[in-house]
């Protein structure tokens, strides 16, 4: 199999795929996206012959148009651009899993400094403004007050970019300490993490603990409905649990973004599954049903 991967910047995800992409012999096409000039009349020398592109580009508009040419090259792409701009853009983000039946955060969105300050005061204090794109936890704030909140949003308002006049205004959920993070493909959970911190932002990237988390029958019927939500692939499902104190079990969970670009190498060190060797498992599959060859075995 030939795979081409589509990348800024070779990360220790992009490292553990290519070791076991490598392992396993398959003829890998390093691409990178910053160096290529991608033709509306026809596909660069580097796409020749590519059963299949995995996308782990950085930025999110290489993400989405890099994707798109791959598409337009007839070339098999993972994770496609109808998925990275749902999950690149919280509002699309959002609208996609509250039309799926999928419990996410109650969420406003407004366009001027005013209407912003009167979905915060609805939702009460502490809420969360966060930034439609964006990842790792980055330019997100924790209103704790109006004066806050007026400080926030006049920040916003002169920052220049047209991003940051749309307010995505969203209740705080209180949850216990830590937030749950799940690598699935097509929305089945290859393993899942409890992500801990003491702070309110329990990403990984912020510092946050890691351990395994184990996926009840429900947190298993959310993972499988917002993965479909957002069109499927290979996908970081995070989820906060609702209604739960130590020792007891959480009432319900609730889905708060769905990742198209997810990395997996703090899950990896506590999962008890090799992880990416089950996502070339699936590579390997979605290889062959594109292309109709037989997976190595």
């Amino acid at each position: 199999m030939k795979i081409g991967l589509l990348y800024s910047r070779i990360r220790t995800d992009e490292k553990l795929l290519l070791s076991e992409l490598r392992e396993r012999d398959h003829d890998v096409e390093k691409i990178d996206v910053r160096k290529q000039q991608f033709a509306v009349s026809g596909a660069p020398e580097v796409f020749d012959d590519l059963d299949i592109v995995v996308d782990r580009c950085l930025s999110t508009s290489r993400s989405v148009y890099v994707t798109k040419f791959a598409r337009a090259y007839d070339v098999p792409v993972i994770n496609g651009p109808d998925v990275a701009e749902v999950c690149a853009d919280k509002v699309k983000n959002s609208l996609a899993l509250v039309e799926a039946g999928v419990p996410t955060p109650d969420t406003d969105v407004a366009f001027t400094k005013d209407t912003a300050l009167e979905s915060i005061e609805r939702f009460g204090y502490p809420c969360v403004l966060k930034p439609v794109v964006g990842s790792w936890g980055r330019l997100m704030a924790k209103i704790d007050s109006r004066d806050a909140a007026e400080a926030i949003l006049e920040h916003k308002a002169t920052l220049g970019h047209y991003e940051h006049k749309i307010f995505y205004v969203q209740e705080f959920v209180d949850k216990p300490g830590r937030d749950i993070r799940v690598l699935a493909t097509d929305g089945e959970p290859v393993a899942a993490m409890a992500r801990s911190s003491d702070h309110w932002l329990t990403n990984a990237a912020k510092g946050a603990e890691t351990d395994t988390f184990e996926l009840d029958d429900r947190a298993l019927e959310l993972v499988e409905k917002a993965s479909a939500a957002v069109g499927g692939g290979l996908l970081g499902i995070d989820l906060m649990e609702v209604g739960v104190s130590e020792d007891s079990e959480p009432d319900d969970y609730t889905v708060h973004e769905v990742n198209h670009t997810v990395e997996f190498k703090a899950l990896n060190e506590v999962a008890d599954v090799d992880v990416p060797g089950e996502v070339v498992d699936w590579l390997e599959s979605k290889a062959q049903s594109e292309s109709g060859a037989e997976t190595p075995t």
